[in-house]
């Protein structure tokens, strides 16, 4: 895992770079938001690839327990991925309305990522 630093408007993000998943459950979230946030960041992004597919089984609620605690802890997450390939209605309803708020947003690109955090 690496941390790519990207500096917009005085706001540093971190984006994770992995060539593995790096989140398979709430404790992988948890340690790596510490350990983004013990660097000196609060606002992350993270590709949808780095994600356990568990994540986006919203029956699990995994996905609500996850960023639950990123929105408790006040740090921003941008999901950069392909969200087109999914077929819930209600994993889509939850991607539209994540957002809709600050604290945290799907998006299709970095550059998407790093505009939705640049806010």
């Amino acid at each position: 895992m690496k941390i790519q630093e990207h500096n917009i408007h005085n706001s540093k993000i971190a984006e994770v770079i992995s060539e593995e998943i790096i989140i398979q459950n709430t404790e992988d979230a948890l340690d790596l938001m510490g350990n983004i946030y013990y660097q000196g960041f609060d606002k992350i992004i993270i590709h949808q690839k780095d994600i356990t597919a568990d994540f986006f089984d919203l029956k699990n609620k995994m996905a609500g327990d996850i960023l639950q605690k990123f929105a408790n802890y006040r740090i921003q997450l941008a999901i950069v991925g392909d969200y087109s390939t999914f077929t819930s209605q209600s994993l889509k309803d939850f991607i539209y309305e994540s957002n809709k708020g600050k604290h945290v947003n799907f998006v299709r690109s970095t550059g998407d990522a790093l505009s939705a955090l640049a806010k």
